[in-house]
């Protein structure tokens, strides 16, 4: 008996109309208001030490919105957030009780969940889901008693098997509603890459990703802007957090802007996880080596480099999103050491003379090229052996929009002779010089 596996298939889904976009929202929020309700209960019973499985019964409140399958999925989805959450503690985990999908005021976090025999997933030229409605929200938009909301469905779903249970999102910040839908495939069937190959990443806050591969292949993700609009939020927020009446530690206004700036990391995290995934996929790489900064933080901690790898770009949860997002490709992640790559040289494996400027590596040999591409080729090699020189294609560079992680064109500026570079700036406004062979 074959082995199954766990995928998810992503879409963004579109309401028809106008009149749709708003029976959409009502059934997003009132399952948000189902959560907070029935976890605002388990949470006063929890502190009051009493059990929190002792509730009302909820779902008859929100029968007629959500439907009863609907409101049941809500519910079993909190109660399993809370098993979680006493597993954790039972392991010695200092962890905190469920949350709370954002508030009435301040704004909901709009979301539901489907169960998998009450919806529909139809793919082709004109992909589309249906979802159930409650009876009083199809009084309200005038649906007919067999009626369901149809949405329209952008994105072919990469997994075929028995499908689970849908998750249906708003993303404010990107101004999206995403479908999540979970499939459980026979192991035979796992996506693979068609070769062998391997690449390393270098990742930090100024560059977020730097990746090469075996074949060649280099990908630099930009991160100077996206760095400096969180830095300005962070300050909005100290800013606020100052103009506080004493004895009071937040605001709606300062809740909402932690939201907001945590929501727009996620989403390029995880468009970065993937576009970066599809394309190692199409350069038949099967094994992805990230480099441990548990070591290079200890060593080189301050304040500026706290603020980047941990509440920027949350290092660890990248990792682990990373590494979700290669599982459906059949892409391996490893987490391995990367101590001395960005002062070695990967073409002659100097390390005490070498210089880096910005974003510009010199090595007195000669070799000259981008600091964090120069690290994540030490890397490769260290962990994958020996690259041919001169193998090194010209990087794609790629830039955040808020929406996708878009190419930039190359410069026309001449390469060194010895290494394609992506950026001669030093930095500080000055250009590097021209290494010779």
């Amino acid at each position: 008996m074959s082995a199954v596996v766990r995928r998810t298939n992503t879409l963004t889904v579109r309401p028809l109309s106008d009149a749709d976009e708003r029976l959409l929202r009502d059934l997003l929020d009132a399952s948000a208001s189902l959560w907070n309700e029935l976890n605002y209960e388990r949470r006063q019973q929890f502190f009051d030490g009493e059990s929190v499985w002792d509730t009302a019964d909820y779902r008859k409140q929100y029968v007629g919105v959500l439907g009863s399958a609907t409101a049941q999925q809500v519910i079993r989805k909190n109660k399993s957030a809370w098993q979680s959450f006493f597993a954790a503690r039972e392991n010695g985990e200092n962890t905190a009780p469920p949350g709370y999908w954002g508030n009435e005021d301040n704004g909901r976090e709009l979301r539901m969940f489907i169960r998998n025999d009450q919806y529909t997933l139809e793919t082709g030229e004109r992909s589309r889901v249906e979802i159930p409605v409650g009876q009083d929200l199809k009084d309200e938009y005038g649906l007919g008693n067999h009626d369901r909301l149809r949405l329209e469905g952008c994105g072919a779903p990469k997994w075929g098997g028995k499908q689970g249970r849908l998750e249906i999102q708003y993303d404010e910040v990107d101004d999206t509603f995403r479908a999540f839908q979970p499939v459980t495939v026979p192991d035979s069937r796992q996506d693979s890459p068609l070769a062998s190959e391997e690449a390393a990443l270098d990742v930090g806050a100024n560059n977020l990703v730097a990746c090469t591969t075996t074949t060649g292949q280099r990908y630099l993700y930009e991160g100077r802007e996206m760095f400096n609009r969180f830095r300005e939020t962070t300050d909005k927020i100290a800013c606020l957090q100052s103009k506080l009446r004493e004895r009071r530690d937040s605001s709606q206004r300062i809740r909402r802007l932690y939201r907001k700036r945590t929501r727009r990391r996620d989403h390029a995290q995880e468009t970065l996880s993937r576009d970066l995934m599809e394309r190692l996929y199409a350069d038949g790489v099967d094994t992805v080596y990230v480099g441990d900064l548990t070591d290079v933080l200890e060593a080189h901690w301050c304040a500026e480099v706290n603020a980047k790898t941990h509440q920027f770009w949350a290092f660890r949860a990248f990792i682990n999103r990373l590494s979700y997002t290669a599982e459906e490709y059949g892409i391996t992640v490893k987490v391995e050491s990367e101590a001395d790559t960005t002062r070695t040289c990967p073409a002659c494996g100097e390390q005490d003379d070498t210089h880096r400027d910005g974003d510009v590596f010199r090595c007195p040999c000669g070799h000259e090229a981008h600091a964090d591409l120069c690290a994540s080729r030490t890397f490769l090699k260290q962990q994958a052996g020996k690259i041919e020189a001169g193998s090194m294609a010209r990087p794609v560079r790629l830039k955040w929009d808020d929406h996708n992680w878009s190419e930039l064109p190359h410069s026309p500026e001449k390469e060194s002779p010895n290494e394609e570079r992506t950026n001669r700036s030093t930095g500080d406004g000055k250009l590097a010089s021209v290494g010779t062979a």
